[in-house]
């Protein structure tokens, strides 16, 4: 299987030491890499993944002083270690890996590009600590949480823009519905500004955003305060969860009841409606709500690439991998017991991580054969001269290279395949597989009987069909005799009468 699925997690500790950064089969929960000497917080740490013919990275920013420890899959070891201008309270890097950006306990954000280390931007965007950026799919928009309860959208082609970089930032929009400090901010799938947002705070709240009319949908009032969130692939539900290990399963589609339409399956919050929905611990469970208890603090939730399973990092080190459909816990994973989950994500197995490299080529020459995506360290102060005259160095795919993109060489029939064995449900694969040879045995010799009956069947039938074949075509034979025997008699008793004779006029 060239695509496969894993679990990427952070882990922190106060007392133990240092933690690591992760990477765990999702299937197993085997350890397959450990970055060590890191030990950042909530929504400090971001990674690229491999691609492009290149290899990924990872940043993870230290809370106790301002560093950033940069890792790529191919070492175990700190990469490149940056100093920072301040200390990071989050950070978050676009998907393509081109601009990373980070938060501080100030409300003032920095903006710098991966490849160079230039620092295009930075402002103050809130008045308290920014809590959680996020980039959304396309990488045109950042988004910030902030402590004042804030939510700002801005336009990342703004705040690279030469021309306005003396002018003050302004967001593209600003989200303020909420009262108390924002705790975490999912996008939705789409190109900017066509994508909803999902935003959570300990105000008790969740709310559902549409960045096009820049107007708030729906509002989930929940009775603890929600301190993460999980956004399914689809956007047909989303997990929230508070601090105490309540994870709450919300739907956006419910049915409805029309008069002329019968019953239909509407979006929640859809066609620019606004309305307010209020989950309850004490009335019975609604149709829209289900519940999981964890039983530990949960700090950072995740969905797998398919939308089955939901990962769950809890403060006592615990990755929990629970059956969406069933919400049945499937498997703990405790490598880490007595540290803290910090961040949970999944990502496809680098080809490039180390341990994991293609049998033809060496370790010595992975570099050479893969190379790894570029990473400089960031500039502390804006520099106008660099920024001008600075260089991006671009690999080209090339056709022939070793490790090309998983497209070319990953065929249609193969993708089915794996995905088939996906979405099948976990506890149905060892059952499966030792059944297999049973079955398919049980089948063989059904199937053998089944001929044997066949064959007699046919045999029967062809015997009457013979029968009346030979029965019908005598019968039809003989009267044919008959009939052409009485009409050769008649037609010599007619010769043989005289003819009678015509009279003649003399």
């Amino acid at each position: 299987m060239h695509l496969h699925e894993t679990i990427f997690c952070a882990t922190a500790s106060t007392s133990n030491g240092p933690g690591t950064v992760a990477i765990h089969d999702i299937q197993t929960g085997t350890p397959l890499a450990s970055f060590k000497q890191t030990n950042a917080g909530a929504h400090c740490t971001a990674f690229v993944e491999s691609g492009d013919s290149q290899g990924g990275f990872v940043l993870a920013a230290q809370p106790d002083k301002s560093l950033l420890n940069v890792y790529n899959f191919q070492k175990d070891q700190i990469s490149l270690k940056m100093v920072l201008p301040e200390k990071l309270s989050c950070i978050a890097v676009d998907h393509r890996g081109e601009f990373a950006a980070g938060g501080t306990s100030n409300g003032r954000i920095y903006m710098w590009e991966v490849s160079s280390g230039v620092l295009f931007n930075s402002w103050d965007a809130h008045y308290r600590e920014v809590t959680v950026l996020r980039f959304t799919q396309d990488g045109a928009a950042l988004i910030s949480g902030s402590q004042d309860s804030g939510v700002s959208v801005w336009s990342v082609s703004r705040l690279l823009d030469d021309d306005l970089q003396n002018e003050l930032v302004l967001p593209y929009c600003t989200l303020a519905d909420h009262t108390l400090s924002v705790t975490d901010i999912v996008c939705g799938l789409g190109t900017f500004p066509t994508c909803r947002v999902l935003t959570a705070s300990i105000d008790h709240s969740v709310k559902l955003w549409d960045l096009s009319s820049k107007s708030l949908l729906t509002v989930f009032q929940f009775p603890k305060a929600i301190a993460c969130l999980a956004w399914d692939p689809t956007e047909r539900m989303f997990f929230a969860a508070s601090s105490d290990g309540s994870i709450y399963q919300m739907n956006l589609f419910r049915q409805s009841k029309d008069a002329m339409k019968g019953r239909t399956m509407e979006a929640i919050g859809g066609a620019g409606v606004h309305e307010i929905i209020r989950i309850d611990d004490e009335s019975p469970i609604p149709s829209n709500k289900r519940l999981i208890t964890v039983g530990q603090d949960v700090i950072c939730l995740s969905i797998s690439f398919t939308g089955s399973l939901l990962l769950v990092g809890t403060s006592l080190g615990l990755i929990h991998i629970y059956d969406i459909a069933s919400h049945q816990l499937l498997r703990t994973i405790s490598t880490h017991k007595g540290f803290s989950i910090t961040y949970i994500a999944t990502m496809l197995k680098p080809p490039d991580l180390i341990g994991h490299i293609s049998l033809s080529m060496n370790f010595a020459d992975a570099r050479d054969t893969i190379p790894v995506k570029p990473v400089l360290p960031f500039q502390r102060m804006r520099d106008v001269k660099t920024r001008d005259v600075h260089e991006v160095s671009l690999l080209l795919p090339s056709k022939n290279a070793v490790y090309d993109d998983e497209t070319e060489f990953y065929p249609l029939s193969s993708l089915l395949r794996d995905q088939e064995f996906l979405i099948k449900p976990l506890t149905s694969r060892n059952a499966e597989g030792d059944q297999d040879a049973a079955s398919l045995s049980s089948r063989v010799t059904t199937l053998e009987a089944e001929i044997v009956h066949l064959r007699e069947q046919l045999g029967k039938a062809k015997g009457l069909n013979d029968t009346m074949w030979d029965t019908v075509v005598q019968r039809v034979i003989g009267q044919t005799k008959a009939k052409s025997t009485s009409g050769d008699v008649t037609s010599s008793a007619e010769s043989d009468r005289p003819r009678k004779r015509g009279r003649t006029n003399t």
